[in-house]
């Protein structure tokens, strides 16, 4: 895996694309709840959008220091899942999908290669199994960062 951070990405910009020189610094720090498993090794195997009813099962590995934030969980028949694409690139401001080639911004796109590689996916939840959760819906490599996690409808 390249550091991402390095900006030497330029061989791998496709045309129409433009890339700008990333912040020197960080504004914030994140913490990883867990790590998702999934069938996909390779970014080009995933999915672009992951399918909650028919999708393969995945499973959310839970810190176990946060087991206790699981309480109530499995009330919930969707949740949304938010983890950090890291071995996606930062730097560009216009992309060309490679579904059509037509240039767009990068806040106009779900495209992972974005400022900060945060992602959503809304899975249904399948079993809680301690800190082990089965749901459907996910469209990430296998070993990516978990950032949070949600009931999709919150309690009042």
């Amino acid at each position: 895996m390249s550091d991402i951070s390095s900006g030497d990405h330029d061989a791998s910009i496709r045309p129409g694309e433009k890339s700008v020189a990333l912040p020197d610094h960080y504004d914030a720090q994140v913490y990883f709840i867990g790590r998702i498993r999934t069938p996909w090794t390779d970014r080009g195997a995933c999915p672009r959008r992951g399918d909650p009813q028919h999708g393969p099962v995945c499973i959310l590995d839970i810190d176990p220091r946060w087991a206790e934030a699981l309480t109530g969980i499995g009330e919930n028949a969707n949740l949304q899942v938010l983890y950090w694409m890291d071995q996606a690139r930062r730097d560009l401001v216009v992309q060309t999908p490679r579904h059509d080639g037509s240039v767009v911004g990068t806040f106009a796109l779900r495209s992972p290669v974005r400022p900060n590689p945060i992602a959503s996916s809304i899975v249904t939840l399948l079993e809680v199994d301690g800190t082990r959760l089965k749901v459907r819906g996910l469209d990430c490599l296998d070993g990516t960062p978990m950032v949070d996690l949600k009931p999709e409808h919150p309690r009042g």
